[in-house]
């Protein structure tokens, strides 16, 4: 039986659901954004009993599709104020679709103030007391649930970040070595499941009746297609399995589109230091593990597992966006410092972007001169780790701290970090990050892949034509591979290998015993962007709020020295569907 679990937390009440007619083609992004949309009123506060936060694994999770782990997770962002799906890997997703769990929705909050475990098995769901793990980082809070609950649980948590509700709060996903560095990290998501007194969910899928699917000899062959055309392209089965997303360090530098110095310049002078090359080189010295997966049945395995000096384990799924917030932007090149960093938001539980755009920008504001590391990890560790005063402006998120500061060239659209790729040089990123319903987003569509990487094509990413068109088409494509539960790394793939796309219509045609085309996947997606925008339009917000801050159009960025031109009129296109 597939089942809805809604989790009302003002009782502690808990019941499975049938899903809706309506949803049973939905998972992942679409179900969350729905669900939200239809339950939660947009001019509710965040933090409030009136919001929920939604957990929804993808339409393919637990069955053999490859790198089909995804979680979504959907809420009303108290970082934006927009409706959020943040996306994680681990081993969560595909745990609860074997367990049979369509969505898990948490409304409410408790009235005593206490703070709750979710267990969720084969027979449903339960509360139980988390008083022995409040005030704990993510890691020993995933050590003490394993060891209570057996070493095969899944679990999802908040630390003291999202228990202190801080905006830039995650939620961590244990990985298959349980460490808690999967994240659905953008949009203080964390800081929701905080309001709502839950600090962890743990997944036990002993026993677990496993997912349906209609035709298992077709979707066997479409599934194996599938994966040898991820394992023959060569970002998706050479690139990433190499060197990870940092490989993105050296082709963004040298393209002059790696933020650095808060947004100053397009080229960093220290990014070799901080590249997926070096990292591949110093993983290796230190007998880590360049060429990991976050989730079992990921054939791409971008994932690594980076050790410290004295070889010891530092930090897991050590990526671009990190590298680069913590590095470049920060002007710091110690790759130790940034894993270090990586590792401290991964415990307290904070999104790694978010951090590090608000760290630059408190640099810029004379808190800590940039590039220095050592006062970085002091502000994670002993402000934001202990929630003082300063800790507290900064976990709310680098728009807070521009306010707080008086800083004026604050990078944010909608409040939310702007992400590694500066969208001066890279327009068709811009594009996105100015319009996507979730804030700063480079995932919501992630043009570089064209721009920079020529995959699917190519548009010149210094100028403005074609760039609307562009960041269209992957905003809709994104939303629905967001909603199938792939990685959204297969569009690589997708984008060049014409038969990739009607394999995963055939995947879930096979699944669903429910004829599905190219072009209902395509108006999947559609009808997410729709949904969202539904939400974000009763929310209060107008095409006034789909703009990149104004530095962006006055201030030309070296090496090209170019700046945001393209018109707000045209921004405004971007959903003409």
């Amino acid at each position: 039986m597939v089942y809805i679990l809604r989790v009302n937390m003002s009782d502690l009440s808990i019941k499975k659901e049938t899903v809706p007619e309506k949803y049973q083609l939905m998972g992942g992004r679409a179900l969350t954004s729905h669900i939200i949309n239809a339950e939660v009123d947009p001019h509710s506060h965040a933090l409030g009993p009136n919001n929920k936060l939604v957990f929804a694994p993808g339409l393919l999770a637990g069955t053999p599709a490859p790198s089909s782990g995804r979680l979504s997770v959907g809420t009303k962002s108290p970082l934006t104020g927009t409706i959020k799906e943040s996306n994680a890997g681990g081993v969560a997703a595909q745990k609860l679709a074997r367990l049979g769990v369509k969505a898990i929705i948490v409304e409410g909050q408790p009235k005593d103030d206490k703070w709750y475990i979710l267990k969720i098995d084969n027979e449903g769901g339960q509360l139980l007391p988390a008083d022995k793990i409040i005030g704990k980082g993510n890691y020993e809070t995933g050590e003490l649930l394993r060891a209570q609950f057996g070493e095969k649980a899944g679990v999802i948590s908040i630390g003291p970040a999202g228990e202190n509700k801080m905006s830039a709060a995650s939620i961590a996903v244990a990985d298959m070595e349980g460490h808690p560095v999967r994240h659905a990290g953008r949009g203080g998501t964390g800081a929701v499941m905080g309001s709502k007194g839950l600090k962890a969910l743990v997944i036990d899928d002993t026993n677990a009746p496993g997912v349906e699917i209609k035709d298992k000899e077709a979707f066997r062959g479409a599934a194996q297609a599938f994966s040898k055309m991820l394992l023959a392209n060569p970002t998706c089965g050479t690139g990433l399995p190499t060197y990870g997303t940092a490989v993105l360090i050296n082709i963004l530098n040298e393209a002059g589109g790696l933020p650095t110095e808060n947004f100053k310049r397009g080229r960093f002078e220290g990014a070799e230091k901080i590249s997926g090359e070096f990292m591949y080189d110093t993983i290796l010295a230190r007998k880590g593990n360049p060429t990991h997966a976050c989730h079992p049945g990921c054939v791409m395995r971008c994932s690594q597992i980076y050790n410290d000096a004295e070889g010891n384990y530092l930090t897991a799924g050590f990526e671009y966006e990190t590298i680069w917030a913590f590095g470049a932007d920060c002007c710091i090149d110690n790759l130790d410092q940034i894993a270090m960093a990586d590792r401290l938001c991964d415990d307290l539980g904070l999104d790694t972007i978010e951090m590090g755009v608000t760290m630059a920008v408190a640099m810029e504001a004379g808190v800590i001169p940039f590039g220095d590391g050592e006062g970085m990890l002091n502000l994670l560790k002993n402000e934001i780790g202990k929630a003082t005063p300063l800790g507290r402006i900064l976990g709310q998120g680098a728009a807070f701290t521009g306010q707080a500061y008086g800083i004026t060239r604050v990078p944010v659209v909608k409040k939310q970090g702007i992400p590694a790729y500066d969208p001066r040089a890279v327009k068709g990123i811009g594009v996105t990050y100015a319009t996507t319903t979730m804030g700063a987003d480079h995932t919501a569509g992630y043009s570089v892949a064209t721009n920079i990487l020529k995959v699917g094509g190519f548009v010149n990413p210094l100028g403005t034509e074609g760039q609307v068109d562009l960041s269209r088409g992957l905003q809709i494509a994104t939303a629905a591979i967001d909603s199938s539960g792939l990685c959204l790394f297969v569009a690589f793939t997708v984008l060049d290998e014409p038969e990739a796309l009607p394999k995963v219509a055939d995947m879930l045609t096979a699944q669903y015993g429910v004829k599905v085309t190219v072009d209902d996947i395509t108006e999947l997606g559609k009808a997410v962007l729709r949904v969202e925008r539904e939400f974000n339009t009763r929310a209060g917000f107008t095409p006034a709020h789909d703009r990149l801050p104004e530095f962006f159009a006055n201030e030309p960025v070296p090496p090209h020295n170019t700046t945001f031109d393209i018109a707000g009129e045209e921004l405004d296109k971007v959903f003409n569907f």
